[in-house]
């Protein structure tokens, strides 16, 4: 045995390297993420006419784009 490797030394070390289970799982975490991003960058908006938060109406009473009203109400007229 080497008697510059003290084993209180190794314990120390060893309590603060995470186990590998959860590297691996961070790491297929990491991927998971990473891949769903990809796949969504890639098919682009999920509606027809879906704008960012940065592109606005042009409709200055604020109802949108102004080609649609939007009568939520769920009542008959």
């Amino acid at each position: 045995m080497d008697p510059s490797s003290d084993p209180a030394d190794r314990a120390t070390i060893a309590r603060f390297v995470p186990p590998p289970a959860l590297c691996g799982f961070l790491l297929l975490l990491g991927a998971l993420f990473a891949g769903a991003y990809a796949v969504g960058a890639a098919v682009g908006p999920v509606a027809p006419g879906m704008h960012g938060p940065a592109v606005t109406g042009g409709s200055p009473d604020g109802e949108g784009d102004g080609d649609m009203p939007m009568n939520h109400g769920g009542g008959h007229r």
